[in-house]
């Protein structure tokens, strides 16, 4: 089941919530480092992650699907959150240049026709990251949490359905090593995990980040291609037929 909006700004208002989401930008910044000029759009629930890229890229928005519930972003500004339908995003074919997919893919009904519709929107040379809970993580057995939500993804399984939708995996990080508990503690050593995790323990992290880029001439391969056309073979049959249908004239 997909977590409603305001469980997602109840964790998110958390301490749990606030360690996990500078450990994630963490990594989203090391991705992408540089979005300057660039029109940056977040998907699912990714306003935690998007503000690191306001004063930099040329334009940033976000929408949330409608199943979940949408809120004002920024809070004290003019918003630049719009509520949508996943396989419907309001925006122009080739308008955006990075799509940044946070609590949007492994909630997703029809994930086809959401990486389309991302497929769409994103210019030439885009780029999608997408941020999923790690299948063998303990987030994503953990329902208290967003992560622990939806439909967690090894490694090779979201680089498969990345590639099968017209997107080639470019980078991947992993994050959020310590156990999802609410332990003062145990947060306040949450970077000392991260460092392990990342030396040791890489396959057991509690998200995946994987970025793709947008395959033009995948999609152009798709559209030429064309039905075989049927070739005449004249049958033995037909050509003796014919024979003496012309005798008996």
């Amino acid at each position: 089941m997909r977590p409603d909006i305001v469980d997602l700004r109840e964790f998110y208002g958390l301490r749990l919530g606030q360690v996990a989401r500078h450990l994630l930008r963490h990594r989203v910044r090391r991705l992408w480092p540089d979005v300057r000029g660039l029109d940056v759009l977040g998907l699912g629930y990714a306003t935690p992650y998007l503000q690191q890229f306001r004063d930099e890229a040329q334009r940033v928005m976000a929408m949330m699907p409608a199943q979940q519930g949408v809120h004002r972003w920024p809070e004290r500004e003019r918003g630049l959150v719009a509520l949508t339908h996943e396989h419907e995003l309001p925006l122009a074919d080739a308008s955006v240049d990075r799509v940044l997919m946070v609590h949007g893919l492994e909630n997703a009904e029809q994930v086809r026709p959401l990486l389309r519709e991302v497929w769409r929107v994103l210019a030439s040379g885009g780029r999608l990251l997408a941020v999923v809970p790690n299948r063998r993580g303990i987030w994503a057995r953990v329902e208290r949490t967003p992560f622990g939500h939806g439909y967690p993804y090894s490694p090779g399984q979201l680089s498969r359905l990345l590639r099968d939708n017209m997107f080639q995996p470019t980078q991947r990080a992993t994050a959020l090593y310590m156990p999802p508990l609410r332990s003062n503690m145990l947060l306040r050593t949450a970077g000392a995990w991260e460092k392990v995790g990342l030396r040791w323990v890489q396959a057991l992290s509690g998200v995946l980040l994987v970025e793709a880029e947008k395959q033009i001439y995948a999609a152009t391969a798709v559209r030429q291609r064309r039905r075989p056309r049927a070739i005449a073979v004249p049958l033995p049959f037909a050509r003796g037929a014919a024979r003496e249908h012309r005798r008996g004239d």
